[in-house]
Parts: structure tokens; C-alpha cells; sequence
């Protein structure tokens, strides 16, 4: 069975599938659907358009450099029939599929954290050009300073230190209330005593004062 390649989206063509134009040079072009088909005669180019595969190898959204992607090429060649080539083919692609599928995964990863990078430099660059919608109290500068940091991490960090430097004040005081209150616990026992042992009523409690 032969696999064609859309002309024009390099999409897999299977037989009895898409649609075949045949110019007047006798040069084939083989198409996986109308869309293509209609793109083609419009003579668009296809690196400019976004669904394309040569626009996405274009742009680095896919593997152009790639060892394993020749094997498949290889493999329509006939051969004469051998036991043992066919299970060391058959091995061989396997094998190749792992490897394939873990670069491509590196592949994206490497790619999706430039693109992430990427939007986190167009958000700072849209904050500093925009300052002036934002409230004077959130207003910062993008600034690189020494170290890599910029006014806002400054900023920050100087926040920390207060609320820190107020959450220990904020204890002390709170530990001193406690031991306070701890010596103010024995004295008033001592006099609840007092009170008892002179007999009790209101009028030994005023004699004790």
C-alpha cells in the first residue's frame, strides 16, 4: 500500500482518498482535501499559512532534524522476503517509535518553556508601557539592576522584612501579656485565701481590702 503526501499540508494521502491534479507538463499533484486543493489553485504559499507542515517547520514547531524520521522512507524500498530481516525490521521499528516519541516529548517540553518565557517578557513589557492605568501604589519600574532583580523584587522584599520585623514585635508583646498574667495569678489566689480564712461575707471581704 503507498502512502502519498498532500502537496500542499504534507498530510498522509491514503488510496481512494483526496484528490489528484494533473497539470498540463504531466506533473502530478496529489491533495488530502478540497481546502488544499482550493489553496493551491488561489496559489497561496504554504509556509504563510498556520495548519501547514512547512510552515511549522519553518517557525521550529517541528522536528526538522531528526535521524529516526529517514527510516520510514526506508521502509518502502522492496526487498525480497527474509524471515529474520522482517523481525529485526520489525524490532528496529519499535524501537524507533520510543525514541521518536521521547524526543518529540523533549522536543515540546523545550519548546513550550521558551514560549512561556517568552509571554512573561511581553506581560512586563505591557505592565511598564501601561503604568499609567495602574494605581500609584502598585506602579513599578522594570529595571535591571545588579544581581538580576528588579524594583518590584526590591519592593517585596523590603515588605517581608517589615512584616516580619512586626510579627516579632507583635509575639513579644504577646509573651509578655502571658507572663503577666501568670504573676498576676498567684497574688489574687493569696487573697482569695485571705478572704476565706477571715470567715467569709462581704464584711470580712472589706476588712481584707
Amino acid at each position: 500500500m503507498r502512502i502519498e503526501t498532500c502537496y500542499f499540508c504534507s498530510a498522509p494521502v491514503y488510496p481512494s482518498k483526496g484528490i489528484t491534479f494533473i497539470r498540463n507538463d504531466a506533473r502530478a499533484f496529489r491533495f488530502c482535501k478540497s481546502k488544499c486543493h482550493k489553496n493551491f489553485k488561489m496559489k497561496r504559499n504554504p509556509r504563510k499559512l498556520a495548519w501547514t507542515k512547512s510552515f511549522r517547520r519553518a517557525h521550529g514547531k517541528e522536528m526538522t532534524v531528526d535521524s529516526t524520521l529517514a527510516f520510514a522512507a526506508r521502509r518502502n524500498v522492496p526487498v525480497r522476503y527474509n524471515r529474520d530481516l522482517v523481525q529485526t525490521t520489525l524490532k528496529a521499528m519499535s524501537r524507533i517509535s520510543e525514541i521518536r516519541a521521547r524526543r518529540e516529548r523533549a522536543f515540546y517540553k523545550a519548546r513550550m518553556k521558551g514560549n512561556k518565557e517568552r509571554q512573561r517578557a511581553e506581560d512586563r513589557k505591557l505592565v511598564e508601557e501601561n503604568q499609567h492605568l495602574l494605581p500609584p501604589g502598585e506602579r513599578w519600574a522594570v529595571v535591571d539592576l545588579e544581581g538580576g532583580k528588579t524594583d518590584m523584587d526590591l519592593e517585596q522584599e523590603v515588605d517581608v522584612e517589615m512584616v516580619k520585623e512586626k510579627v516579632a514585635k507583635r509575639r513579644k508583646e504577646i509573651e509578655e501579656d502571658a507572663l503577666s498574667e501568670e504573676e498576676m495569678v498567684p497574688k489574687m489566689k493569696s487573697k482569695r485565701k485571705l478572704k476565706m480564712k477571715v470567715g467569709g461575707g462581704v464584711e470580712a471581704m472589706d476588712v481584707d481590702d
